[in-house]
């Protein structure tokens, strides 16, 4: 019969719970905005010459970005990531799906 295992990772206190939801929320959102500009706007203005989706999706990416790092420095000072968490978050940040998939691995790695 199998047993549950006792997690050996410290619990996380809710300041830390908080922290983490807060990097998973921006993390969606700057996903969600990436694929956005390269599934929607990009495509819009190079095959049909509209680049209106651009410089709307554009600046709002931008700005998710820079808000997307900011969070992850924040969150990476409140909670104890492992080492290759704030490196691997910054490259994610740069591919598509990339936040996503961070997130994932790291709240499997954190145990949640």
């Amino acid at each position: 019969m199998l047993q549950a295992q006792p997690s050996l990772l410290p619990a996380l206190t809710e300041k830390q719970n908080f922290a983490l939801k807060k990097l998973t929320i921006m993390g969606y959102l700057e996903g969600t905005s990436f694929l956005l500009l390269l599934g929607i706007a990009m495509p819009l203005k190079y095959m049909l010459g509209m680049p209106e989706a651009v410089s709307y999706v554009g600046p709002v990416h931008g700005i998710l970005f820079i808000a997307y790092i900011m969070v992850l420095i924040i969150t990476a000072s409140k909670i104890k990531m492992p080492l290759w968490a704030l490196p691997a978050g910054v490259l994610g940040s740069f591919l598509p799906f990339g936040p996503f998939i961070f997130d994932h691995l790291l709240k499997k790695r954190l145990g949640k």
